[in-house]
């Protein structure tokens, strides 16, 4: 035989060796699809166990008490089902009317990413582009940095990266300011981070945008989500100002922790910043705002919102903090960042949607999970009660399967308050003024805020504060003094600047600091 020829009937070298490779490549599939087999029908242990929604109600009832919420609305939705909404507790505490899935509470800052919907719906009629400069839709508009002024866009209204730090005195007190006001005194905030730079919370700021809306539509910032989001997503117990809701039924009464006392606090309004946070609803109505935001702007086959616009709305614009919520130290995302109207990050692996509401004695809070089709939302009449927190991510561990976690026990520690961890111990003695009661009289001034006039009487001091009326001041400790409050009312603490010199130079109050107004010579 000539080299490479074989006998005849004799297989080749080249073939057999095929043929033994065919039989070894078979035996290895077999067990790789024996082991892949074995994992489909794993024990719930091995693979991601179903949603326990049953458990999970059990648990979050469990959870309002622990945390000694009144009441607590909770819906879940899922591949556009809702698969849980109740209520619990009772409306006001010490009163016996139940919560249920249709009680009002109000949403707060969940309210923000309505306003930017109702932005995107208006991008998509090309009366507006998210690049837009403000002073083409609110001209009259000025901040302290006339450059500044001219490129602020309202893509940078929607992520808070203006540079300029809070100023919701302008709407959150007393001090009562008209919406033409607020926009005038903007151009007195001094910033605190470089434009464009930071992540820095600001309501009023945002609440441009609903302005923006009320001068392309033509109509009120309410009316047009009235028209255009609640209307078609049906969403019938819903209001969008809380002047709306006074005198209806079925509304959470706020509470807040005084002390270590669960107590009724006012109902404070928002409407001054309305597109911010003043939209009152209930877990029934949200279900169906989360149904409508986890099918990318759709109501059944209708497209309120085009897709590329609305991607736009949920894309990452600036990172955020990771320490603006304390919950984060526990659920470790990899990144924190801020859309329009919406916090991005990650859990276990899944893209999360989310955001908080926080006013006077409310809270919420939403979480979505867009690729798994889910999401959750909470609301509950207790100030900060930051176990909304631990409900979401307990409900994500419910879909994603494979924790045990228990996220109530987990955050407790984190918001506990020392006195309430170490119970109350002995007060400090007061200790009294530096100077003379009438060295602290007098007028000082801010120029965004105004002015407050500090007099004395009979022995006793008292402020009028940004034109509210006068307040007796009580002595609290050193150079702070505390007003005397109308019942219902938290105490405002007035700290006096001491010049050095025998004198004051100005004080501070809620943070800012009015200098003493010297009377002409």
């Amino acid at each position: 035989m000539n080299k490479g020829e074989t006998a005849k009937g004799e297989i080749p070298r080249f073939a057999r060796d095929d043929q033994r490779w065919t039989v070894i490549t078979r035996r290895a599939a077999t067990r790789v699809l024996a082991v892949c087999l074995a994992m489909l029908t794993a024990t719930p242990s091995v693979r991601a166990q179903a949603p326990n929604w049953t458990a999970f109600d059990q648990y979050t009832a469990r959870a309002a008490k622990d945390w000694r919420v009144p009441a607590l609305g909770i819906s879940i939705v899922k591949d556009g089902q809702v698969v849980l909404a109740k209520g619990y507790g009772v409306l006001e505490q010490g009163k016996p009317q139940a919560a249920n899935e249709h009680t009002r509470f109000a949403i707060g800052s969940t309210t923000k990413a309505m306003t930017s919907a109702g932005l995107a719906m208006l991008v998509d009629e090309g009366k507006l582009r998210w690049d837009d400069r403000v002073t083409r839709f609110i001209p009259e508009l000025q901040l302290s940095d006339p450059w500044a002024t001219r490129e602020l866009t309202v893509r940078d209204l929607l992520t808070h990266r203006t540079g300029l730090p809070g100023t919701d005195l302008f709407w959150a007190t007393s001090w009562r300011y008209s919406q033409p006001e607020i926009i005038r005194r903007l151009r007195f905030i001094q910033p605190t981070a470089s434009f464009r730079s930071e992540w820095q919370y600001q309501n009023v700021i945002y609440a441009l945008s609903g302005t923006i809306i009320e001068r392309i539509s033509g109509m009120p910032w309410d009316a047009f989500i009235r028209q255009r989001i609640f209307a078609p997503l049906g969403m019938t117990e819903s209001e969008p100002l809380v002047a709306s809701i006074k005198g209806k039924a079925n509304v959470a009464v706020p509470h807040a922790l005084v002390g270590d006392s669960v107590r009724v606090v006012p109902m404070r309004s928002t409407d001054d910043v309305a597109s911010a946070g003043s939209v009152y609803s209930s877990v029934t109505d949200m279900a169906k705002w989360m149904q409508f935001v986890l099918d990318s702007g759709r109501v059944g086959n209708r497209r309120l919102i085009a897709q590329n616009t609305f991607r736009e709305m949920i894309t990452p614009q600036i990172a955020a903090p990771m320490d603006q919520y304390p919950a984060l130290s526990v659920a470790k995302p990899d990144f924190f960042s801020y859309g329009f109207g919406w916090f991005i990050q990650n859990y276990r692996g899944e893209q999360v949607w989310m955001h908080t509401g926080s006013i006077n004695g409310m809270c919420a809070i939403i979480g979505l999970m867009p690729n798994r089709k889910f999401g959750v939302y909470i609301l509950e009449n207790l100030d900060h009660a930051e176990i909304r927190h631990g409900l979401m991510y307990a409900a994500f561990d419910q879909i994603l399967g494979g924790s045990s976690r228990d996220w109530s026990a987990a955050l407790k520690p984190i918001f506990e308050t020392p006195a309430r961890v170490a119970g109350a111990g002995a007060a400090r003695p007061k200790t009294a003024p530096s100077l003379p009661l009438e060295r602290y009289v007098g007028t000082y001034a801010d120029s965004a805020y105004g002015e407050v006039r500090v007099t004395f009487a009979n022995g006793a001091l008292s402020a009028a504060l940004v034109g509210n009326a006068p307040q007796m001041l009580e002595p609290a400790d050193f150079e702070t003094f505390r007003t005397r409050p109308e019942p219902g009312n938290n105490p405002t603490a007035v700290t006096f600047l001491p010049d050095g010199t025998g004198g004051v130079s100005g004080l501070r109050v809620s943070g800012v600091t009015f200098g003493r107004v010297r009377s002409p010579r």
